[in-house]
């Protein structure tokens, strides 16, 4: 755990030119030079504050001290673009924030323990997307609708899709995490396709299978765990008409559609190997892998690149239906219900979700869940694969939006991971998720 006092005007000076970006000033993936660092945050800062000064009005700097707010954040790429956007908006509204960096397990952990107290220690939080039902069951998040926030129409509509209740939103679609498939350039066109006429899972087993009998690895399988298992299973799932839980959230598992889906997938994994997320990555870079399902934070294709990523395949066959099949991941920012700063909380979470502010994120590696910051003709200029991500996210699939989700996905990701090494039969070990899976969600 780490934890970092943020003072109105306090950044380093490597993270200036962050700073000022989050006002929506910055237009190139490099970093300038030392010699041009200093000029370019000035210039752009100029520019940020005068976003903030919309997104937040300001406050009188004569009042006294300062309010403070605490707020609890995912460590790595998702603290960082949220603390590079904090210094013009303790500037403008006279207040200060600290915050704390935490794994996702640590967290969740201590978002849920402090819940209990009658006054929160956190005013805000980055909240995971499979923590969304226990937050709501357990009335941990405080109603962001009462509070004056709102979705604008330039919020990706799909990623809002579980974070509403009775029609009121509760969380803030802050970081838009969504599955891709990832390709090695060389090796797809050995195989005869184009990135563009990969258009079902029917194409994917071609290409596998082509490039298997040249020696590489046709189709690399994710392994680590019953999580990153279960996630990298689920597209192949989805193609083939299946789910996890049915519209009553009863576990679907111990059936043919289930079976189907996952010995193809088993078929697709003989094909290749089963790595580590990083070694997945390495693989295709090297052509030594043709495709994978990959979380678009592991890589950022570039022109000159090996590899690229495409919309997962939404259909089984060519002539097939259309489905969702990539996996949404989003992080989302919420107000704790026992904040005791939810006026300040709420300005500070408008501001972070405003257009201007989220595009300016994205040169540190944000990926912000609006159409604007990632369609816009400035952001495809930078970053090209956007428009894969956008086409993804809208078209994202939901983990189920149930309170006990941390206990299924470890029994039935264990189980799955179980079957694919051989150590359990597939009906059997199928028909006993199902039954545990049942007596879980009876609980």
């Amino acid at each position: 755990m780490k934890m970092r006092k943020m003072l109105a005007l306090g950044l380093a000076s490597a993270m200036a030119v962050s700073l000022a970006a989050c006002g929506g000033s910055a237009s190139s993936s490099e970093a300038p030079a030392a010699s041009e660092a200093a000029p370019a945050a000035s210039e752009a800062a100029s520019t940020a504050e005068a976003a903030t000064s919309e997104a937040a009005p300001a406050a009188d700097a004569s009042t006294g001290d300062k309010e403070k707010l605490t707020i609890a954040l995912r460590g790595g790429t998702y603290a960082a673009v949220v603390e590079a956007c904090l210094p013009a908006f303790e500037a403008d509204n006279n207040c200060e924030i600290e915050f704390l960096e935490l794994e996702g397990d640590d967290l969740h952990s201590k978002l849920a323990l402090d819940s209990v107290n009658p006054e929160g220690a956190y005013d805000l939080a980055m909240v995971g997307s499979s923590w969304v039902a226990e937050f709501l069951e357990n009335d941990m998040v405080a109603n962001l609708t009462e509070l004056g926030y709102s979705f604008d129409d330039d919020v990706i509509g799909a990623t809002t899709r579980s974070l509403m209740k009775d029609g009121d939103a509760y969380f803030a679609p802050y970081f838009g995490n969504v599955t891709v498939m990832m390709y090695n350039k060389e090796l797809v066109e050995a195989a005869g396709y184009k990135p563009e006429d990969i258009t079902s899972w029917e194409d994917v087993r071609a290409i596998a299978e082509k490039v298997h009998d040249m020696g590489k690895n046709g189709f690399v399988t994710r392994g680590g765990g019953a999580d990153p298992v279960l996630m990298d299973f689920a597209p192949v799932l989805l193609a083939n008409g299946g789910d996890l839980v049915d519209a009553d959230h009863n576990p679907t598992v111990d059936n043919d559609t289930f079976k189907t889906a996952l010995k193809m997938y088993m078929e697709l994994r003989d094909l290749g190997q089963t790595m580590e997320k990083d070694d997945m990555v390495a693989n295709l870079e090297a052509g030594e892998g043709a495709l994978a399902t990959i979380w678009p934070g592991w890589y950022s294709p570039t022109a000159d690149g090996n590899c690229g990523y495409i919309v997962s395949p939404s259909k089984l066959t060519k002539d097939g239906p259309e489905v969702n099949t990539s996996v949404l991941g989003e992080w989302e920012i919420a107000i704790p219900a026992n904040s005791t700063h939810k006026e300040l909380a709420v300005k500070l979470l408008t501001y972070l979700m405003d257009p201007e502010v989220q595009a300016g994120t994205v040169e540190l590696g944000g990926v912000p869940c609006r159409y604007s910051a990632l369609t816009s003709p400035e952001a495809l200029a930078a970053h090209p694969e956007f428009e894969v991500v956008a086409g993804a996210l809208d078209t994202g699939w939901s983990r189920p939006v149930i309170s006990q989700w941390s206990d299924f996905c470890d029994i039935l990701g264990t189980e799955v991971d179980n079957i694919i090494q051989g150590m359990d039969d597939m009906d059997q070990g199928l028909a006993q998720a199902q039954s545990d899976l049942e007596a879980l969600m009876a609980e």
